[in-house]
C-alpha cells in the first residue's frame, strides 16, 4: 500500500513580481527531499491574486512553465499550483501540473470570484483532471471552487482533493469549515493550501492551510507565518474508514 508525501509551501507572495516569486519558491524548494512525493504552491504564486492578465499573463511556453519542469525534473517531486496563463484570446487562472519527467496536465479555475470581478478578466474552465500520483487518484481545484460543492463531489473514488488558494483572513473560518466539510463528505483527504501576508490591494491573508482526514480530523493547521510542511497521508487510513462506513456507496 503506497502512502503519499505532500509538501505544502505556505508563502508571502510579491506583488505582481513574477521573478522574486520564482526565486524565493527556487530556494524552498530545492530544501524539500528529492523524489519525496508532491510540492503544492498557491494560487497564482507568480503574481498574487492579479486582475491585470493582461500585463502578467504567460504562455504555456512561458518562463514560469519551463521553470516549474525544471523543478520537477531537478528535484525528482510532482509540482503544482496555478498562475495567470493567455490561451489563444483568452485569459486562465491556471493550475499546472507538472510531473519529474515534464510531462503535464492543467486545470482551468471554474468558478471566477465575481466579487473582485475576476470573471470580467478570466474565462472559467470546463473540465476537471485527476491525476494519478503514487496510485492516488487526486482532484486539484482552486480557491473559490471550495465554496461549490457540486464540482467537487466524490464520483469517481478520487483519494485526495486539493485546494490551492488566495483566502482573506477575513472570511477564514469560512474557508477553514468549508475545507472540513468537503473531506466528510467525500470521505477524502483535502488539503486547503493558502497564501499567507498582504496583496497589493492591502488584503491580509493568514494562511491558514490546512490537511484534513476523510473523518474531518485536522492533521496539519500551520497559520500566520511563511512555512514548508510535509505531511505522509496513509492509503490504508482511507480504505479502511470507507470499508467500515460505506457512505459513498449511497451518494446521489
Amino acid at each position: 500500500m503506497q502512502n503519499l508525501t505532500v509538501t505544502l509551501i505556505q508563502k508571502d507572495l510579491a506583488w505582481e513580481n513574477p521573478s522574486q516569486n520564482l526565486a524565493d519558491f527556487e530556494q524552498i524548494i530545492k530544501t524539500v527531499p528529492p523524489a519525496s512525493g508532491l510540492i503544492i504552491l498557491p494560487e497564482m504564486f507568480t503574481t498574487g491574486f492579479s486582475m491585470n492578465p493582461h500585463k502578467w499573463a504567460e504562455k504555456m511556453t512561458g518562463t514560469s512553465v519551463k521553470w516549474l519542469q525544471k523543478m520537477a525534473r531537478q528535484t525528482k517531486n510532482t509540482i503544482t499550483g496555478s498562475l495567470i496563463i493567455q490561451d489563444h484570446e483568452q485569459y486562465f487562472n491556471r493550475l499546472i501540473w507538472v510531473t519529474p519527467d515534464g510531462a503535464l496536465q492543467t486545470y482551468d479555475k471554474r468558478h471566477l470570484f465575481s466579487y473582485a470581478k475576476e470573471n470580467l478578466h478570466y474565462a472559467p474552465g470546463q473540465k476537471i483532471i485527476e491525476p494519478i500520483l503514487n496510485n492516488w487518484k487526486i482532484r486539484p481545484l482552486i480557491c473559490y471552487d471550495l465554496r461549490f460543492p457540486v464540482w467537487s463531489r466524490n464520483t469517481t473514488d478520487y483519494d485526495l482533493l486539493i485546494y490551492v488558494a488566495n483566502w482573506p483572513e477575513r472570511r477564514i473560518q469560512h474557508w477553514r469549515s468549508l475545507l472540513i466539510a468537503r473531506a466528510i463528505e467525500n470521505q477524502s483527504f483535502v488539503i486547503g493550501l493558502n497564501r499567507v501576508g498582504n496583496d497589493g490591494q492591502g488584503i491580509y491573508h493568514n494562511g491558514n492551510s490546512l490537511v484534513i482526514s476523510p473523518q474531518g480530523q485536522v492533521l496539519l493547521e500551520v497559520i500566520d507565518c511563511e512555512c514548508t510542511e510535509t505531511i505522509t497521508l496513509q492509503k490504508q487510513t482511507l480504505l479502511q474508514y470507507r470499508k467500515d462506513f460505506p457512505a459513498l456507496d449511497d451518494r446521489d
